[in-house]
């Protein structure tokens, strides 16, 4: 088969191509959704760009212990219209590691590891996680999230364990600006609020596996009361976002035993928030910033020294 066979590709199947310094971290969210094959073929050309490069999609499949068809399979998941796209992208990422563009490989840590190392192996870490989430974002959803969210009547947050940190943490940021925000932890507070939210509404559901049916309720409860749904998610096509009007794919290390998901999810998911607050902010500047003057105002007090020293004798 030649490498343009089955390359037809209908519009909206897949979204469009990321660039090639974004293919890792999409590989990242991706692979836990895909079937083994495909994962054996989306790992190959991560792990090694340059030599996948030079291959066609017989000799892929070949490699890989895979078909021609789960090669083209996957390159279409991955956002390329065929086989061919991604082997440029995989060229131009190659060019990249070859001038020191591309990030270093980062090392898991042991338990036995000094504390200086830890400190280096989660930075690079969390500057890697940072990278990748940065790359992968979808900036023609984002902007249409921080539109739905800067023009809200109200904005109800949902989200458990660490994802409700950061759902607390959005609505505080929103709240400060003059926004009608609330995060739900409780599941059954969340379905019981989201009933109540109508069109000109939006409800952000954030979840990194994107299957926490705690979560999933109150946002298709929401979908189907017509508020705008968001999903910020590191699982792209997972149960969460056949709920959301937009999605926001957030990137996360590989999970250890030292390293558990949730930290470097986090820290992806923090960026987002922070993306959406900065771009609310810009949109509402005429009342964010008078908003978030006056909060300071308030809390100065707080933050000023209460005591004084005695003068001596």
């Amino acid at each position: 088969m030649s490498e343009n066979a089955k390359e037809t590709f209908s519009p909206g199947q897949a979204p469009p191509a990321p660039p090639a310094h974004a293919l890792r971290a999409r590989v990242r969210s991706l692979a836990p959704s895909m079937t083994r094959s495909m994962q054996a073929v989306a790992e190959a050309v991560a792990s090694d760009p340059a030599g996948c490069s030079r291959l066609t999609v017989t000799a892929l499949a070949e490699h890989t212990g895979t078909s021609e068809a789960t090669v083209v399979r996957t390159a279409r998941l991955l956002g390329y219209p065929g086989y061919r796209d991604l082997r440029l992208a995989l060229a131009a990422l190659a060019a990249q590691q070859e001038t020191g563009a591309a990030p270093a490989v980062t090392v898991d840590i042991a338990v036995d590891d000094p504390i200086a190392d830890v400190v280096a192996k989660l930075a690079q870490e969390e500057a890697q996680t940072l990278a990748d989430t940065a790359a992968a974002l979808d900036l023609a959803q984002l902007s249409a999230a921080v539109t739905a969210l800067a023009t809200a009547r109200r904005i109800d947050i949902y989200g458990v364990g660490a994802s409700a940190l950061v759902g607390q943490d959005l609505a505080q940021k929103l709240l400060r600006i003059g926004l009608i925000a609330h995060a739900h932890s409780d599941p059954h507070l969340a379905v019981t609020n989201a009933v109540l939210l109508r069109p000109g509404d939006v409800a952000v559901a954030i979840t990194h596996s994107g299957s926490t049916g705690d979560v999933i309720e109150p946002l298709r409860t929401a979908f189907e009361h017509g508020a705008t749904t968001i999903a910020v998610t590191g699982r792209p096509n997972a149960p969460v976002a056949h709920h959301a009007d937009l999605v926001l794919t957030t990137s996360a290390a590989r999970e250890t035993q030292l390293r558990p998901a949730a930290m470097s999810s986090r820290t992806s998911q923090l960026l987002v928030v922070d993306c959406l607050f900065v771009g609310v902010a810009q949109q509402t500047y005429e009342t964010a910033a008078p908003a978030l003057a006056a909060s300071y105002e308030a809390l100065a007090h707080r933050h000023r020294s209460t005591t004084r020293q005695e003068p001596r004798t």
